[in-house]
């Protein structure tokens, strides 16, 4: 039968998965790690890890993708995100995205990495003073070196969120200040008429995680949040919640990546 093996389609006279797996490797089928054996079927996918050898390029990028479902990975693969604001959202919304494989990310940011960041943002201190696209791009490409990461160091702007965020039908808006976050979501929808906003609102503090849904506006506009739980005195931004909430974000994404626009 034809299956494809870490990534390259063979014939096989095997019947079942254990006996392609070897002594002490990890066996995935169809994106599930397997603890028995499971009989094998025309047009599976299957990835044989060895622990603790390093696969080559092209077996590195199929087991990363292994887990995912069979079909999935083509459709992220193609995929183009931005990712307006790098900071407790944006970072770990980039993250997840990476991890998904998502073929090309454009992160844009002005700001530096400075001490207060991490409690909930996804910087190590080694990063401190670096630009927040730079320390981006280098923990994305120490997780998936097949991605293409774009990064722009500017201010979003009125006069120029245009121009940016232009080729992109998927957005992150991951903004602190309010007005820009309106200003950018206005400009987006009013000026390309296919994009798609995954926005976010309400998040601060250590409420209950059941608070934060994912919504549908507009018809192209996804808010992420509790609507409510915005940061002041008394009620700082906390790494659990503001996770959860860049947590919906991605998966919203990924949703509309494999065309399920519905929350």
């Amino acid at each position: 039968m034809q299956i494809t093996l870490n990534g390259k389609i063979i014939n096989t006279p095997c019947k079942s998965a254990f006996e392609l797996k070897g002594d002490g490797n990890l066996i995935i089928l169809n994106g599930y790690q397997l603890s028995e054996n499971s009989a094998l079927k025309e047009g599976d996918t299957l990835c044989v890890i060895k622990k603790g050898v390093m696969p080559n390029r092209d077996e590195l990028e199929s087991m990363m993708a292994g887990r995912h479902t069979p079909q999935v990975h083509e459709k992220v693969k193609r995929a183009k995100v931005a990712v307006a604001g790098l900071g407790g959202l944006g970072s770990h919304i980039a993250i997840a995205l990476g991890r998904l494989g998502v073929g090309e990310l454009l992160l844009v940011d002005h700001d530096i990495v400075e001490p207060s960041n991490l409690n909930r943002q996804s910087y190590c201190i080694s990063h401190l003073g670096s630009k927040k696209t730079d320390a981006l791009k280098r923990q994305l490409e120490d997780i998936n070196c097949f991605i293409s990461i774009k990064t722009i160091d500017a201010y979003i702007t009125e006069k120029n969120a245009c121009d940016l965020f232009n080729g992109y039908n998927i957005v992150c808006e991951a903004l602190d200040n309010p007005e820009t976050k309106a200003m950018l979501v206005s400009a987006l929808l009013s000026n390309f008429p296919d994009v798609k906003i995954v926005a976010a609102s309400g998040m601060a503090g250590f409420g209950s995680s059941n608070d934060i849904k994912t919504e549908l506006n507009f018809g192209r506009l996804y808010t992420c949040g509790d609507r409510a739980s915005a940061a002041s005195v008394g009620n700082g931004l906390m790494s659990p919640r503001v996770q959860i909430c860049a947590g919906h974000q991605a998966n919203m994404v990924l949703r509309l990546i494999l065309g399920l626009n519905e929350t």
